[in-house]
């Protein structure tokens, strides 16, 4: 799919697919620039898996950043850009 911008030239948006939890840090900086609430921080068992914040607060090792709300996504792609780790997915659809 392609778009334009508001003067008229050619742009694909590239919508966040995924984040890996395993490369993760949890820095926030991505949902800092993301004003469509598609990310949200999770918790992180010390098996690698996410889990329940509420349910399984002692079983916590450390936070990541999670899908929360993917068809928010307008793929303007300030996540990806801020990302020190590399740690997302993007597709143009």
């Amino acid at each position: 799919m392609s778009a334009t911008t508001r003067d008229g030239r050619s742009w694909t948006p590239s919508y966040l697919n995924a984040i890996d939890p395993g490369v993760c840090i949890g820095c926030g900086r991505c949902y800092k620039v993301c004003g469509r609430g598609v990310m949200t921080l999770r918790g992180v068992n010390d098996e690698g898996e996410i889990v329940d914040d509420e349910e399984d607060e002692d079983d916590i090792d450390r936070r990541v950043m999670a899908m929360d709300d993917a068809g928010a996504c307008v793929g303007c792609g300030a996540c990806a850009r801020v990302c020190p780790t590399n740690c997302q997915t993007h597709i143009a659809v």
